[in-house]
């Protein structure tokens, strides 16, 4: 996605560094952040410098080159993946991101070793990019219905931040409309800012501008009453884990808009 009409992914692998948005500075500076040491990593994950459940996992499968880098000793880099492990319990990509990354790489004591992490990750970061891409033209769908039947904007509300910065490109919940705005449809969304860190409006809200999405940020508390008056369309939110049976676990204050959106038969995608 875009920043100042320049394309970027939220990370990638330059002259041996990791390279990264630093989300601590947005919306006021951007900033390329280098990781250098699978240290510099563990912070990054720790001080949210990159967050979002998708960057998360693939952060950590990077800090394990960078381990590899420092040192191809086998108990450092399993020293490594307990580190990145414990660095953020919260989400589930980094914990599969690590075992991926150590079911190829342990007992490998050759050379080649670097290439076979680097080669694993970009399979990882690639993977990602296609299912958000996919979980776009599947919204998309939605979207253009209701824009079909409304010959009106489509107001969307979504919660914390589930976008590019979240991810690797395309994000989850903005997927959908980022491709919707590519095919010309009218869109506006309510952006929660999302307490206690404001990812909405430090995030979303800045994600979408870059964009050129019509946007408002709103305290979170307001959803309910623009879905009583029928100022919400619909809703979509990301998702920390989803298990099995259908049941997802995200950010707080999730549950009390899809509580409102079902008092209000507002429509609610878990993206």
């Amino acid at each position: 996605m875009k920043i100042e009409g320049k394309a970027y992914r939220t990370i990638w692998f330059e002259n041996n560094c990791v390279k990264i948005v630093d989300q601590t500075k947005l919306p006021h500076q951007f900033i390329i952040k280098d990781l250098k040491t699978i240290k510099d990593a563990i912070n990054a994950i720790k001080t949210m410098e990159v967050r979002g459940a998708p960057l998360i996992g693939a952060t950590a499968a990077y800090g394990l080159v960078l381990s590899i880098i420092e040192n191809k000793d086998q108990s450092f880099l399993k020293k490594s993946s307990e580190e990145l492990i414990a660095s953020r319990p919260t989400a589930i990509n980094l914990k599969w991101a690590v075992d991926r990354m150590m079911k190829k790489l342990s007992g490998i004591n050759s050379n080649e070793i670097l290439k076979i992490a680097l080669e694993e990750v970009k399979i990882i970061v690639e993977e990602d990019v296609e299912f958000c891409k996919h979980i776009g033209f599947n919204g998309l769908k939605i979207i253009e219905e209701i824009y079909n039947k409304k010959k009106d904007t489509v107001n969307i509300l979504t919660h914390c931040n589930a976008g590019w910065l979240a991810t690797i490109d395309w994000g989850t919940a903005t997927s959908p409309i980022y491709h919707a705005h590519k095919k010309g449809i009218k869109l506006h969304v309510w952006v929660d800012e999302t307490r206690p860190r404001n990812q909405g409006a430090n995030l979303t809200s800045y994600e979408l501008n870059e964009e050129g999405i019509p946007n408002t940020i709103i305290a979170d508390n307001t959803g309910g009453i623009l879905m009583q008056r029928g100022d919400v369309d619909m809703c979509i939110v990301g998702t920390d884990r989803t298990l099995s049976n259908g049941d997802v676990c995200n950010k707080i204050g999730t549950y009390l808009k899809a509580l409102a959106a079902h008092d209000n038969n507002v429509p609610f995608y878990v993206a």
